[in-house]
C-alpha cells in the first residue's frame, strides 16, 4: 500500500493561503468493501464503461483514506453510494447510514434506484434526515425521467434533499446520459435540488444553461479543469461560471478516492481559470456550507 501522506502539503497550501478553514467536497465516495473492489476492479479492467487506463491513486483502507482527507484538510465529504441495478439501494442506504452515523464530518449520503417502493424507501429516508443523494445513470442505466420515479422528486423537491447526478456522458456516453431527461424533470419539478456531477461534461454548456435556468440546480466541478479528464471547457463559459459560483452554484468535487493523479490536481485546475479568490472561497468552502451547514469543529 502506497503512502499518500506526502499530497497534505500541497492541499492544505492551497486552503490556507485563501484564508480558509478548510475544504469541503461533495463529491468523494465511500462504499462497502464487496461494491468497492467491484467498483475498483471496473476502471483497472479499462472496460467499455470507462473507456482508457484508469490508475486509481488512493486505494487504501477506509479509515486510512478517512484520514488521509483530514489531514489534507477537508472538513466535509460526502459518501456517494450509487445503485446500479434493482435491489441493491437499501443495503447501500444501510451501510452508508451506519458509516456517516459514526464521523461527523461525512454527510449522510444515500442513494435511489427506478424500482418498485422507491418512493416509500426515500421517504423514510428523508423524514430521518438525510443529508444527500447519489445518482449515476451511466452505471443504472437509466433515464432521470424514468417513469418509477415519478413520484420521488415531488418530494425531495419539498424537502430540498440534494441529488448528485452524473448525467453527462463522460467518461462514456449511452442511451441514458445527457441532459434531456435531466431537463424533463426539472421542467415538472423546477425547484429539484440537482448537483450536477463533473459539470455535465461533455455536454458542459447545456448543463450550466440548466444551472442558470433553475434555481436549485448546482454543478460540482470534479475532475473537469484536471488534465486528466480532457474536457474541452469552452473560454466562452467562463465569465458565465464565474457568476454561478458567486452566486452559490458552483461545489467543489474531487472523486476522491477513484482518481489517477494527486488530489491538489483538481484544486490547481480551479485556480488556473483565474477567476479570483472570492470565487474560490466560494466555491471551495463557502456554497457548500451555505446548502449543507457549517461542518463540526475540528
Amino acid at each position: 500500500m502506497t503512502d499518500r501522506s506526502g499530497d497534505v502539503p500541497a492541499v492544505r497550501a492551497f486552503w490556507e493561503g485563501l484564508g480558509l478553514p478548510g475544504l469541503f467536497d461533495v463529491h468523494v465516495h465511500f462504499l462497502p468493501p464487496p461494491i468497492q473492489r467491484a467498483v475498483w476492479a471496473v476502471f483497472d479492467s479499462a472496460g467499455p464503461k470507462i473507456g482508457r487506463e484508469w490508475p486509481i491513486r488512493y486505494r487504501t483502507s477506509h479509515e486510512d483514506r478517512v484520514e488521509l482527507l483530514r489531514a489534507m484538510g477537508v472538513r466535509r465529504f460526502s459518501t456517494l453510494p450509487y445503485a446500479h441495478k434493482p435491489g441493491v439501494a437499501t443495503y447501500l442506504n444501510a451501510w452508508s447510514r451506519d458509516f456517516a452515523a459514526e464521523r461527523p464530518d461525512v454527510l449522510w449520503s444515500g442513494t435511489f434506484f427506478p424500482e418498485p417502493g422507491v418512493a416509500a424507501y426515500v421517504g423514510e429516508l428523508v423524514d430521518a434526515g438525510i443529508e444527500v443523494f447519489k445518482l449515476h445513470l451511466q452505471v443504472g442505466e437509466f433515464r432521470l425521467d424514468d417513469p418509477l420515479l415519478d413520484d420521488v422528486w415531488g418530494a425531495l423537491a419539498d424537502a430540498d434533499v440534494p441529488i448528485v447526478t452524473h448525467a453527462g456522458s463522460g467518461p462514456v456516453g449511452g442511451e441514458t446520459t445527457g441532459p434531456d431527461s435531466v431537463e424533463a424533470v426539472l421542467r415538472r419539478h423546477p425547484r429539484l435540488p440537482l448537483v450536477i456531477a463533473h459539470m455535465g461534461a461533455p455536454e458542459v454548456e447545456e448543463f450550466l444553461l440548466l444551472a442558470e435556468s433553475y434555481e436549485r440546480v448546482r454543478l460540482d466541478t470534479t475532475m473537469v479543469f484536471t488534465d486528466f479528464f480532457g474536457v474541452d471547457y469552452p473560454p466562452a463559459l467562463v465569465p458565465r461560471l464565474r457568476e454561478l459560483g458567486l452566486a452559490g452554484d458552483v461545489l467543489l468535487g474531487s472523486d476522491f478516492p477513484t482518481i489517477p493523479y494527486p488530489y491538489v490536481e483538481q484544486l490547481e485546475g480551479l485556480a488556473r481559470l483565474d477567476l479570483g479568490d472570492d470565487w474560490l472561497r466560494a466555491v471551495c468552502w463557502g456554497n457548500a456550507v451555505t446548502l449543507f451547514g457549517e461542518p463540526a469543529t475540528p
